[in-house]
Formats: C-alpha cells, sequence, structure tokens
C-alpha cells in the first residue's frame, strides 16, 4: 500500500522518494500544521543537507502543482503556515482510509452476517498492493503509521479468515482456508490468532491429529523466541480439539441438500408413475 491520493477517480502517485515521503508525511497529519522542521527530519533524517529549508520549500511546490493538476482552478491542497504546511484532504481519499473504513464495516458485520463480512473484508484486503507506504522512508511519521497499518492488515486477516470459517460451507471450503492459514502461521510464527484459526479449520474438516500439531509448533516458536506458553485463547483451542468432535456443520448441510434433491426426484418420479398409469387406463377403456 502507498502513499497516493485519490481525485476524481485518478490516483496521484508522486515520482521519486523525497515526494512521496513529503505527501505521506501530510497525508499522515492531514489537516494539521507540520512544521517545516519536522518535515526535514522526515524527508533527510539525522543528517539533512545545507539548504534543507530551501530544498523542502521546493518539493512542496512541486508536489502542490501535482497535486492542483494541469488547469485545476479549485483550491490548493498544501497551505503554507508561518511555521509549516497543511495538506487540506477536503473530498479526496486515500486507498489506507478506504481500508480502514472497510475494515471496521467489515468486522463490524461479523457477528450478523458473516458471509457478507468476509466479503466486505476480502474488498479491504484486496486494496494492498505491498507494505504500507512503501518507498517513503521509515521517519518518525511514515515508520509509525506504516506499522500501524501493518498491524491492522493483519487484524483485517484474522476477521476475514474467522468470518469465512463461521460462513456457510463444507469441509472443501475450510480445507481452502487452512491452506492460506498455513501459509500465514509460517510468515506470523509468533501471532497465536493464526494458529488458532488454523486449528480451528482443521478440526472442522476432520482433521484432529494436525491440528493438534498445529498447537505443538505454536508452542515450540513461543517458547524458542519469547520464553512464554501459548496464551489462554490457544490452549482454550486445545482442549475443544481434544474433548469435543470435529464440526459437522458442513457435512450436515450436505445430507440435508442431498436429501431435499433425492426427495424432488422421487417426487418427480411419483407425478410420471401417475401419468402412465393414467395413460394406460385410457386406453384400456
Amino acid at each position: 500500500m502507498q502513499a497516493r491520493e485519490r481525485r476524481t477517480g485518478a490516483w496521484c502517485e508522486p515520482q521519486g522518494s523525497k515526494q512521496r515521503t513529503l505527501l505521506a508525511s501530510l497525508l499522515v497529519r492531514a489537516g494539521e500544521v507540520l512544521s517545516a522542521d519536522r518535515l526535514i527530519h522526515e524527508l533527510w533524517g539525522d543528517a539533512p543537507p545545507a539548504g534543507a529549508a530551501n530544498a523542502l520549500q521546493a518539493h512542496v511546490a512541486r508536489l502542490r502543482r501535482r497535486l492542483r493538476g494541469p488547469g485545476d482552478g479549485g483550491p490548493e491542497r498544501i497551505s503554507t503556515h508561518a511555521t509549516g504546511y497543511v495538506l487540506h484532504l477536503g473530498s479526496a481519499t486515500t486507498d489506507a482510509q478506504h481500508f480502514l473504513r472497510l475494515s471496521a464495516r467489515g468486522r463490524a458485520a461479523a457477528d450478523a452476517d458473516p458471509a457478507h463480512a468476509a466479503e466486505v473484508l476480502r474488498r479491504a484486503l484486496e486494496l494492498w498492493r505491498g507494505p504500507a507506504l512503501e518507498g517513503c522512508g521509515r521517519g518518525p511519521l511514515c515508520g509509525r503509521e506504516a506499522d500501524r497499518l501493518e498491524e491492522v492488515r493483519l487484524d483485517t486477516l484474522e476477521a476475514f479468515h474467522e468470518a469465512g470459517l463461521r460462513a456457510p460451507g463444507g469441509a472443501a471450503h475450510r480445507a481452502r482456508i487452512a491452506a492460506e492459514l498455513e501459509r500465514l502461521t509460517a510468515e506470523h510464527p509468533l501471532r497465536e490468532r493464526f494458529y488458532d484459526l488454523l486449528m480451528t479449520a482443521l478440526h472442522g474438516c476432520g482433521r484432529r491429529t494436525e491440528a493438534l500439531g498445529v498447537y505443538e509448533r505454536a508452542r515450540r516458536h513461543l517458547l524458542a523466541e519469547l520464553g512464554v506458553e501459548p496464551g489462554p485463547a490457544l490452549r482454550g483451542r486445545l482442549e475443544t480439539v481434544l474433548h469435543r468432535p470435529e464440526d459437522l456443520g458442513g457435512e450436515v448441510a450436505r445430507l440435508r441438500e442431498r436429501v431435499e434433491t433425492l426427495s424432488r426426484a422421487q417426487e418427480e418420479l411419483t407425478r410420471r408413475i401417475v401419468r402412465l398409469t393414467r395413460a394406460a387406463g385410457a386406453r384400456a377403456d
């Protein structure tokens, strides 16, 4: 996910690391005045060049022209103040803001309608095109915001897969989720929620032994890296796997559908027999 401004259906994506970092910094604090000193530190760190203030002014002027666009007679997006600069979004939005809104909406719908929640969360995750604020440096402003967005992304992934497991679907559906969660536990070996969801998915597929193996894998990682045992949620999941039968909801749904199909076929067969019997009686008369 990069620092961009969505305007009238188009994307404003400055070229060059300094321009991207400047826009990202202003977006992170949109509507607030950012001092020149703070922006200089964000762009050049602890070793700014001679004439950094003039270089910052030049970068701001270039970004201001780009945000207005050719022939744009609207208000300036970047205002100059005595102590610094402020970015006015107006009616514009960013992909990060769009992601956060969809994520919040999806998580809010999870209890009432997990299938709908999963769809909304999927749309939120599709907005990601790479690491948050990629190419915008790791100064205090951009670094903290990138870390925050990444944490929300992981929370959204967890909510997405939890909603997917709660939505209607059989063993094949859960097996697909389990395969994705296998990848996520490998990428984030200290994130307990992914292990919890993976155990849920495997247990729901009837793969109890594999689910127990996931717990042991999580325990080894946590002990080796952090020196701690799994937390209460993961231990509770272990108890569920040990003492409850597999979730047969998907199998029950498939059997119910099969019974309904056979019932409809039987009704149709009965109607045909009646028609043939009547036809045979009419010919006999």
